[in-house]
């Protein structure tokens, strides 16, 4: 019996999921993370080993660059709608200061180290640093916040951190490709910090929280007052995702910075108007002994049940972006692009670079010793790096650097990958900080 090779892609993603499905408990008790099964699995799928899947991350990167792009902003929502602690709460300096000045000082750290260790123009290095300085939780669940009242603080300040990181590593990406593309004596710099960086971040922030606000203000005023709106909150969740990140481009803002504005301004509505202690007692139709347009329409509920339906489609949106890109990354994998001489760049990253960077960005902060050093380790790079690498590629990145960038970018997200879902587990185990409620 001959089996084509698109019936053959039927049942291996079939046995694929189906897998993933049954080992999932079993995975959550190992030290190791999903993510890290998603990348052996799209090695074995890769060229070196079944041939079944071959992606160029050059010749194909518009592709992949989309793909990316969208499991990117979906993480994002999703880490928003979490997120349930008060913008104004003193527990978000610590990932606004890991976005912006960690940030900055490891941009800078990356970009000397590739200009005076590997002999890369100043854009490149600049360039490669946006692409490898945005961390990303969501390849490691044990380090995010596990549900909208888990304000652990570990937890809490990565996940800050990794969702707005994805959208601050946007102006250094932008200055690189700037100094790439012109005399860098004729480079202002006021207008990239006008533009880019002020208008840029400002404006998708406030188009996400306007936005987030207003769609589900006029959700609930339609279910409570009109029995209108009812289900589909996935294509809530989805309608208000592309809404605000279409928007925000519109504008020439960063649609990364508007749709995790946007979860947050959906969770702000619920936190508003739910009453403490309440929310997962009453989310659950079964639980309250009512029927899902009774709870959806409710008064009092109605915003929490809102908020944890579009939260749930979202988690599981978000699994198969992680796995659709995690496979691609380890499929993208391969002998060639593994330069033994820069393997020392990965440590150089890992334990000199991000460790710095996030001792003298939260200098002063009060963490204990062993949350600088958690905080320092947990520098997880992932999705966002493989979307800024792509993005790179298809807006002018010079055509003598991009196998060295690209080489060197996957080898980074691929030991990452390994290194820190091996560590993750035991290590958040250990950690003793108290768990908050919010």
């Amino acid at each position: 019996m001959q089996i084509d090779l698109f019936t053959l892609w039927f049942l291996l993603i079939g046995v694929l999921l189906i897998g993933l499905a049954l080992a999932g408990t079993l995975v959550k008790r190992l030290p190791l993370t999903t993510s890290l099964l998603y990348l052996g699995i799209g090695v074995i799928l890769g060229p070196h080993v079944s041939g079944l899947l071959r992606v160029d991350p050059v010749a194909e990167s518009a592709i992949v660059e989309r793909l990316a792009e969208v499991a990117v902003i979906v993480s994002l929502f999703t880490a928003g709608l979490k997120l349930r602690v008060p913008v104004s709460d003193r527990r978000w300096i610590i990932p606004v200061r890991l976005a912006t000045t960690s940030m900055a000082l490891t941009v800078a750290m990356i970009a000397a180290a590739c200009v005076y260790l590997l002999q890369l123009p100043v854009g490149v290095g600049i360039v490669l640093g946006a692409i490898l300085a945005p961390t990303d939780p969501v390849l490691a669940s044990d380090v995010q916040v596990e549900h909208p009242f888990d304000t652990h603080p570990l937890r809490f300040a990565l996940t800050g951190e990794a969702s707005l990181n994805d959208g601050t590593a946007f102006p250094f990406l932008m200055l690189g490709l700037a100094i790439l593309g012109l005399d860098v004596a004729a480079f202002s710099a006021w207008r990239w910090l006008g533009v880019d960086v002020l208008w840029a971040v400002t404006v998708g922030i406030v188009i996400g929280g306007i936005l987030g606000t207003l769609v589900g203000n006029v959700v609930l005023y339609l279910r409570r007052t009109h029995k209108e709106a009812l289900g589909l909150d996935d294509f809530l969740a989805l309608g208000l995702i592309a809404l605000a990140y279409g928007a925000a481009v519109a504008f020439h803002a960063y649609g990364f910075l508007s749709v995790f504005a946007a979860g947050l301004a959906l969770r702000r509505i619920e936190r508003i108007e739910s009453k403490p202690g309440r929310l997962r007692k009453t989310v659950s139709p079964a639980v309250a002994g009512v029927s899902v347009e009774e709870l959806a329409t409710d008064r009092e509920h109605g915003p929490a049940y809102m908020a944890h339906a579009v939260l749930a489609f979202n988690e599981q949106i978000e699994r198969i972006g992680e796995l659709a890109v995690v496979v691609t990354i380890g499929a993208m994998l391969s002998i060639d692009r593994l330069d033994v001489e820069l393997l020392w760049f990965v440590p150089l990253l890992f334990l000199i670079i991000r460790p710095v960077s996030t001792f003298f960005g939260l200098a002063g902060s009060g963490l204990t010793r062993r949350e600088h050093l958690l905080i320092g380790w947990f520098g997880i790079r992932g999705i966002g790096s493989v979307y800024y690498l792509m993005f790179a590629i298809n807006h002018g990145l010079p055509a003598d650097v991009v196998e060295q960038v690209t080489n060197l970018t996957l080898v980074v997200i691929a030991l990452s990958i390994v290194a820190h879902g091996m560590s993750v587990t035991p290590l958040m185990r250990h950690e003793r900080s108290p768990r908050h409620r919010g």
